[in-house]
């Protein structure tokens, strides 16, 4: 790994702005948002920021996505001001996103033409990870795309798993990682509800059920931001309630369009619907308790 290699970031939110430092920690990193506070932050981190995506992106060695789905996945390649045409051929678009299997094989189809392979590399383990390079990613590509992407991909994660050597096979697995996820979310919530209605401390009850069989990753992770979402500030944005309505959506349209009975990933959508429709879609996927109880009992 070299500065002689170069990584244009396009999208430096909550997840973008920490692996486009991460990266910076050895590559060359370029970085695009439409956001001028999110390009401040990245200037003041280091980052070499762009007026425009496709400026970003020109040269560039590999371009990592953070994008929300696949209207935006194809609108930042293709679109007016799309990013596509600029690329050098021989690189790669590395989808760092959860955007579900139906928009790749088009994606792949219109990069061939600029000769420019699709990583589908999508990711989870929050901000914290991405700016340690502790993320799981899970890969569908080539193996020469592999490669290509080989430098950025393996500073940004701790567990790098090769899913297949096709595009969609990541978003395929990310989609079963993400039925669990969604629905570990929902399931603390309405424990950590049920604890206040019974009466118990929360924050105890959260520490003695993380030191038991009902620990998960996704419960010490949220846990503590539950407890904060009936303050008056509610939890710190780490991940949109309605990131969740999306993803919840994919893991709907897959099981569907496998045959497959999902009946509690499809309750847990319905619990982010529900707080997307109640105006919770801007705050924290852990405010989701407030769907089941919208108020704290214990004082």
């Amino acid at each position: 790994m070299t500065s002689n290699y170069t990584v244009t970031v396009l999208g430096l939110g909550a997840m973008g702005l920490p692996m486009a430092t991460r990266l910076a920690s050895q590559l060359t990193v370029h970085g695009f948002d439409i956001a001028e506070p999110r390009l401040k932050l990245a200037e003041e981190a280091g980052i070499a920021t762009f007026a425009t995506a496709r400026e970003a992106a020109k040269g560039a060695d590999a371009v990592l996505l953070a994008v929300r789905n696949g209207e935006q996945l194809n609108d930042v390649l293709f679109g007016e001001n799309g990013v596509a045409s600029v690329l050098e051929r021989g690189a790669v678009v590395i989808l760092g996103s959860t955007v579900g299997t139906e928009a790749i094989p088009a994606t792949v189809e219109k990069l061939a033409e600029y000769g420019v392979e699709l990583v589908d590399a999508p990711l989870s383990g929050g901000p914290k990870r991405a700016g340690e390079g502790d993320l799981l990613i899970v890969v569908g590509a080539s193996p020469e795309a592999r490669e290509k992407a080989a430098p950025a991909l393996e500073l940004l994660a701790s567990t790098l798993t090769v899913v297949g050597d096709k595009p969609g096979d990541g978003q395929a697995l990310k989609t079963v990682n993400q039925l669990l996820c969604g629905v570990h979310i929902a399931a603390a919530a309405e424990a950590m509800a049920l604890a206040d209605a019974l009466g118990l401390d929360q924050a105890k009850t959260l520490a003695a059920l993380e030191a038991g069989a009902a620990g998960s990753f996704m419960l010490s992770n949220r846990g503590p931001r539950i407890l904060e979402a009936y303050t008056e500030e509610g939890a710190e944005v780490l991940s949109r309630l309605d990131i969740f309505v999306k993803d919840m959506g994919i893991v709907g349209k897959a099981t569907r369009a496998a045959g497959l009975a999902a009946p509690v990933a499809a309750a847990a959508e319905q619990l982010y619907l529900l707080g997307q429709a109640q105006g919770l879609a801007a705050a924290d996927d852990s405010a989701v308790i407030k769907v089941v109880a919208p108020t704290k009992r214990t004082k």
